[in-house]
């Protein structure tokens, strides 16, 4: 009988351990699930900000394409003058190298927002794939604490049966 005592004490012990590391593990990946929503929150705010900086260039560049083909439509009419002309060839230079500064740093903010689009998504996947873990830690955990409770009882009616002798 004690060795049947001893085995159930021994059990207990071991559901007892198995619950504290599954409650352990449970607060580290809620911690984990925490800050990669935080992370993930993060980036979505970056998507947004480079989302409106894109808009931005693509109106300077539209804007400075105006200014360039003004600067050229321009240039054409006072081609018989040739200082005004030289004046308005520098003009034109100057607006298509800021229209190319204004393109490059358009095609920039597409990669960045593209390369953070891609981790936004990667970081979404790790949420999922944790939070699912989570969950079967906290299933794991719903089991063990149930298995506890009824070696708990079983354990009360043991010692109640060797009361009763």
């Amino acid at each position: 009988m004690s060795a049947h005592l001893e085995g159930i004490k021994k059990k207990m012990e071991q559901l007892r351990i198995e619950s504290e590391d599954a409650i352990g593990k449970n607060e580290e990946l809620t911690a984990k699930v925490k800050t990669l929503e935080q992370e993930n929150l993060a980036k979505e705010q970056e998507i947004t900000s480079l989302t409106h900086r894109n808009g931005l260039l693509e109106k300077e560049v539209e804007s400075l394409e105006g200014q360039s083909k003004t600067a050229k439509s321009e240039a054409d009419e006072h081609s018989h003058h040739s200082t005004q002309n030289e004046a308005l060839q520098r003009r034109l230079q100057i607006l298509e190298d800021e229209a190319e500064e204004a393109d490059k740093n358009l095609r920039e903010t597409n990669e960045k927002l593209r390369q953070t689009d891609i981790k936004a998504g990667h970081f979404e996947r790790k949420v999922q794939a944790l939070e699912h873990e989570r969950d079967n830690w906290e299933k794991k955990y719903d089991e063990l604490a149930e298995k506890h409770k009824a070696i708990q009882k079983e354990f009360a009616d043991f010692q109640a049966e060797i009361g009763a002798l």
